[in-house]
Protein backbone atom coordinates (compact mmCIF):
# COMPACT_ATOMS: atom_id res chain seq x y z
CA UNK A 1 0.00 0.00 0.00
CA UNK A 2 1.31 3.45 -0.91
CA UNK A 3 2.27 5.97 1.73
CA UNK A 4 -0.08 8.97 1.74
CA UNK A 5 1.24 12.52 1.68
CA UNK A 6 -0.58 15.82 2.13
CA UNK A 7 0.96 19.06 0.89
CA UNK A 8 0.55 22.31 2.87
CA UNK A 9 1.16 25.47 0.83
CA UNK A 10 0.23 29.16 1.04
CA UNK A 11 1.54 30.62 -2.20
CA UNK A 12 2.25 29.94 -5.85
CA UNK A 13 2.95 26.27 -5.33
CA UNK A 14 5.99 25.66 -7.53
CA UNK A 15 7.43 23.20 -5.00
CA UNK A 16 4.02 21.56 -4.60
CA UNK A 17 3.90 21.16 -8.39
CA UNK A 18 7.20 19.24 -8.28
CA UNK A 19 5.67 16.88 -5.71
CA UNK A 20 2.52 16.39 -7.82
CA UNK A 21 4.68 15.51 -10.83
CA UNK A 22 7.12 13.32 -8.88
CA UNK A 23 4.47 11.22 -7.13
CA UNK A 24 1.83 11.02 -9.89
CA UNK A 25 2.95 7.51 -10.86
CA UNK A 26 5.16 6.46 -7.98
CA UNK A 27 5.40 3.06 -6.28
CA UNK A 28 6.30 4.46 -2.85
CA UNK A 29 3.86 7.26 -2.12
CA UNK A 30 1.04 9.39 -3.46
CA UNK A 31 -0.20 12.91 -2.85
CA UNK A 32 -3.74 12.65 -1.49
CA UNK A 33 -4.61 16.26 -0.64
CA UNK A 34 -3.54 19.87 -0.42
CA UNK A 35 -4.13 22.25 2.48
CA UNK A 36 -3.87 26.01 2.18
CA UNK A 37 -4.69 28.98 4.38
CA UNK A 38 -4.97 31.31 1.36
CA UNK A 39 -8.08 31.17 -0.83
CA UNK A 40 -6.22 32.87 -3.70
CA UNK A 41 -3.04 30.75 -3.51
CA UNK A 42 -1.61 29.64 -6.85
CA UNK A 43 -1.23 26.13 -5.48
CA UNK A 44 -5.01 25.69 -5.80
CA UNK A 45 -5.06 25.80 -9.60
CA UNK A 46 -1.96 23.58 -9.73
CA UNK A 47 -3.65 20.98 -7.48
CA UNK A 48 -6.86 21.13 -9.52
CA UNK A 49 -4.91 20.06 -12.64
CA UNK A 50 -3.98 16.86 -10.76
CA UNK A 51 -7.55 16.38 -9.45
CA UNK A 52 -6.39 16.62 -5.85
CA UNK A 53 -8.75 17.49 -2.99
CA UNK A 54 -8.03 20.99 -1.69
CA UNK A 55 -8.80 22.13 1.84
CA UNK A 56 -8.90 25.91 2.25
CA UNK A 57 -8.80 26.71 5.96
CA UNK A 58 -8.30 30.28 7.15
CA UNK A 59 -6.00 31.15 10.03
CA UNK A 60 -8.56 30.45 12.79
CA UNK A 61 -8.68 26.75 11.86
CA UNK A 62 -4.95 26.46 12.54
CA UNK A 63 -5.01 27.79 16.11
CA UNK A 64 -5.67 24.39 17.70
CA UNK A 65 -5.13 22.20 14.64
CA UNK A 66 -8.26 20.21 15.50
CA UNK A 67 -9.95 20.53 12.08
CA UNK A 68 -6.81 19.84 9.98
CA UNK A 69 -6.02 16.82 12.20
CA UNK A 70 -9.51 15.38 11.74
CA UNK A 71 -9.32 15.79 7.95
CA UNK A 72 -5.83 14.24 7.84
CA UNK A 73 -7.04 11.26 9.90
CA UNK A 74 -10.03 10.82 7.60
CA UNK A 75 -7.70 10.81 4.58
CA UNK A 76 -5.30 8.41 6.38
CA UNK A 77 -2.36 10.74 5.70
CA UNK A 78 1.02 9.36 6.77
CA UNK A 79 3.27 12.38 6.06
CA UNK A 80 2.90 16.14 5.63
CA UNK A 81 5.09 18.21 3.32
CA UNK A 82 5.30 21.96 3.86
CA UNK A 83 5.82 23.68 0.52
CA UNK A 84 5.79 27.38 1.32
CA UNK A 85 3.21 27.13 4.11
CA UNK A 86 3.24 30.46 5.94
CA UNK A 87 1.65 29.62 9.30
CA UNK A 88 3.20 28.10 12.40
CA UNK A 89 2.11 24.47 12.62
CA UNK A 90 -0.05 23.91 15.74
CA UNK A 91 1.56 21.92 18.56
CA UNK A 92 -1.20 19.30 18.44
CA UNK A 93 -0.49 18.65 14.76
CA UNK A 94 3.27 18.40 15.39
CA UNK A 95 2.59 15.95 18.19
CA UNK A 96 0.24 13.87 16.01
CA UNK A 97 2.78 13.79 13.15
CA UNK A 98 6.01 13.71 15.13
CA UNK A 99 8.98 13.23 12.74
CA UNK A 100 6.55 13.03 9.81
CA UNK A 101 6.35 16.70 8.76
CA UNK A 102 8.91 17.87 6.22
CA UNK A 103 9.93 21.44 5.49
CA UNK A 104 12.42 23.08 3.18
CA UNK A 105 14.29 26.25 4.07
CA UNK A 106 15.92 28.46 1.40
CA UNK A 107 19.27 28.76 3.21
CA UNK A 108 21.83 26.59 4.94
CA UNK A 109 20.48 26.27 8.48
CA UNK A 110 21.25 27.12 11.20
CA UNK A 111 22.17 30.35 9.40
CA UNK A 112 19.31 32.63 8.32
CA UNK A 113 16.55 30.68 10.08
CA UNK A 114 13.84 31.53 12.56
CA UNK A 115 10.66 33.56 12.64
CA UNK A 116 10.31 35.99 9.75
CA UNK A 117 13.05 34.28 7.75
CA UNK A 118 11.25 33.08 4.65
CA UNK A 119 11.33 33.74 0.92
CA UNK A 120 13.08 36.89 -0.18
CA UNK A 121 13.72 37.95 3.45
CA UNK A 122 16.23 35.09 3.62
CA UNK A 123 17.91 35.98 0.32
CA UNK A 124 18.19 39.65 1.34
CA UNK A 125 19.85 38.61 4.63
CA UNK A 126 22.25 36.32 2.76
CA UNK A 127 23.15 39.20 0.42
CA UNK A 128 23.65 41.71 3.26
CA UNK A 129 25.87 39.21 5.10
CA UNK A 130 28.06 38.89 2.00
CA UNK A 131 27.80 35.10 1.94
CA UNK A 132 29.69 33.27 -0.81
CA UNK A 133 27.33 30.28 -0.73
CA UNK A 134 23.67 29.68 0.02
CA UNK A 135 21.49 26.68 -0.52
CA UNK A 136 18.67 24.58 0.87
CA UNK A 137 17.96 22.70 4.06
CA UNK A 138 15.35 19.95 4.16
CA UNK A 139 14.40 19.23 7.75
CA UNK A 140 11.74 17.76 9.99
CA UNK A 141 9.39 20.16 11.75
CA UNK A 142 9.29 20.59 15.51
CA UNK A 143 7.79 23.31 17.71
CA UNK A 144 10.46 25.91 16.87
CA UNK A 145 10.89 27.62 13.51
CA UNK A 146 13.63 25.89 11.48
CA UNK A 147 15.02 23.89 14.42
CA UNK A 148 13.94 20.36 13.45
CA UNK A 149 16.40 17.60 12.58
CA UNK A 150 18.24 18.33 9.33
CA UNK A 151 17.85 15.61 6.70
CA UNK A 152 19.65 17.11 3.72
CA UNK A 153 21.52 20.23 2.64
CA UNK A 154 22.89 21.32 -0.72
CA UNK A 155 24.71 24.53 -1.51
CA UNK A 156 25.24 26.78 -4.49
CA UNK A 157 27.94 29.36 -5.06
CA UNK A 158 26.96 33.01 -5.15
CA UNK A 159 28.45 35.77 -7.19
CA UNK A 160 29.13 39.03 -5.30
CA UNK A 161 26.93 40.80 -7.87
CA UNK A 162 23.92 38.49 -7.32
CA UNK A 163 20.78 40.32 -6.24
CA UNK A 164 18.50 38.74 -3.62
CA UNK A 165 16.23 37.70 -6.50
CA UNK A 166 19.14 36.03 -8.33
CA UNK A 167 20.12 34.23 -5.13
CA UNK A 168 16.50 33.12 -4.81
CA UNK A 169 16.47 31.74 -8.36
CA UNK A 170 19.61 29.68 -7.70
CA UNK A 171 18.17 28.32 -4.45
CA UNK A 172 14.79 27.53 -6.03
CA UNK A 173 16.50 25.32 -8.63
CA UNK A 174 17.97 23.29 -5.77
CA UNK A 175 14.58 23.09 -4.06
CA UNK A 176 12.86 21.77 -7.18
CA UNK A 177 15.65 19.29 -7.92
CA UNK A 178 15.93 17.80 -4.42
CA UNK A 179 12.84 18.19 -2.24
CA UNK A 180 10.60 15.40 -3.64
CA UNK A 181 13.55 12.98 -4.01
CA UNK A 182 14.71 13.50 -0.42
CA UNK A 183 11.18 13.04 0.96
CA UNK A 184 10.75 9.84 -1.07
CA UNK A 185 14.11 8.54 0.18
CA UNK A 186 13.18 9.14 3.83
CA UNK A 187 9.79 7.47 3.34
CA UNK A 188 11.39 4.44 1.64
CA UNK A 189 13.80 3.99 4.54
CA UNK A 190 10.99 4.13 7.11
CA UNK A 191 8.67 1.59 5.46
Amino acid sequence: MKTKISIFASGGGSNAQKFFEHFVQNDTAEIVSVFTNNKSAGVISRAEKFNLPIHILNRSYWDTGEIPISILKEEKVDYIVLAGFMLLIPKALISQYSDRIFNIHPALLPKFGGQGMFGNNVHKAVKVAGEEVSGITIHLVNEEYDKGRILYQESCFLDPTDSPEEIGAKVLKLEHKNYPKVVESVIRKST
